[in-house]
């Protein structure tokens, strides 16, 4: 349907379908609604027309090729969400230039985002485990890696399309990386330490009818952990290790 260029998605939709709205070239703007858990394989291929577009924190998962030849797409944000993500998914987004794996994903599967032409950095999550081939092949002016897990993923000789770039990694894993066969064939390797963020916004405390306090930060990109600290006259004497969810994941006096 070349001469679509707008949908909409009602919310009884669970999911798209495969190849759903495949070739729909003149496609502008889609919107997903929260109930649609995953995009099927081969949904939005060669939808070149679409330059953006927001997947829902509801999606668990990407088909294959589900967004290939997208030439149009020069940003997509994958949510936390999603855990999966088809071979080729991305194939030939040539429009793309950066892209985030979140940290729900552990595995960048084969030519997910091969021939991505554009695409000049990228950002492994934390929870990713393995590259696999092709993964980034045809990025020729792929120019910035940051690499956030602490155990280095396995990655093979053919996962990129070069090793021109230069790559960021914790610190406390830099020999790991710096050492390893492949990664350690990249250009530049640099040593990447947290940064720190102040809320831009007051912290509130509030307490419920059963006495628990609940305690209120806004949220702030790109930050990938809060430290609450706990003071008495003007000495901390506790400090709270919150991930990005709000979670609590450690407790120091």
């Amino acid at each position: 349907c070349s001469g679509l260029t707008s949908v909409t998605i009602s919310n009884s939709v669970t999911s798209t379908g495969e190849n759903a709205f495949s070739g729909c070239s003149g496609l502008t703007s889609v919107t997903i609604p929260n109930s649609v858990t995953s995009i099927d394989s081969g949904a939005f291929g060669s939808c070149s027309g679409l330059t953006s577009i927001t997947i829902p924190n509801s999606v668990t998962s990407i088909g294959s090729s589900a967004f290939s030849r997208c030439s149009g797409l020069t940003s997509v944000t994958i949510p936390n969400s999603v855990t999966s993500i088809g071979e080729r998914a991305f194939f030939g987004c040539s429009g793309l230039t950066s892209v985030t794996i979140p940290n729900s994903v552990t595995s960048i599967v084969y030519g997910v985002f091969s021939y991505c032409s554009g695409l000049t950095s990228v950002t492994i999550g934390e929870s990713v485990t393995s590259i696999d081939v092709y993964a980034f092949s045809g990025c020729d002016k792929l120019r910035k890696v940051t690499a956030y897990p602490t155990t280095v993923p396995n990655v093979y000789e053919s996962s990129f399309a070069h090793y021109n770039a230069a790559l960021y990694v914790p610190c406390d894993v830099y020999d790991d990386y710096f050492f390893d066969d492949v990664f350690g064939t990249f250009k530049v390797t640099e040593c990447i330490a947290a940064e720190e963020v102040d809320a831009p916004e007051k912290v509130e405390i509030e307490v419920d009818e059963d006495n628990n306090a609940i305690v209120i930060w806004p949220s702030t990109d790109g930050a990938k952990k809060y430290e609450l600290e706990i003071s008495k006259d003007g000495e901390v004497f506790c400090t709270l290790l919150f991930n990005e969810n709000g979670q609590l994941t450690s407790i120091d006096f």
